[in-house]
């Protein structure tokens, strides 16, 4: 893997200071401590807004998208 990228942080010192015991607790630099637990939490946030489907329900989706029903009264109330 070529690591050639950087990010400057700028935080208060009593946060470098528990991100630098957290790291040692760990064994690891305080740079691989950050780039693991930021990477963790990314792939976290990702996932609780990526939507996965089976075939069934994506063809259900596809299907309900492409109908050319007019809204219904309940569904025109919602945007008004």
């Amino acid at each position: 893997m070529n690591i050639d990228n950087r990010i400057v942080l700028k935080l208060p010192k009593r946060d470098k200071e528990l991100l630098e015991k957290a790291a040692k607790l760990s064994n690891l630099s305080l740079s691989e401590y950050i780039v693991k637990v930021a990477i963790k939490q990314a792939k976290m946030d990702i996932s609780k807004m990526t939507i996965v489907l089976n075939n069934n329900d994506r063809d259900n989706l596809i299907e309900a998208l492409n109908r050319s029903d007019e809204p219904n009264k309940s569904l025109k109330d919602l945007f008004n």
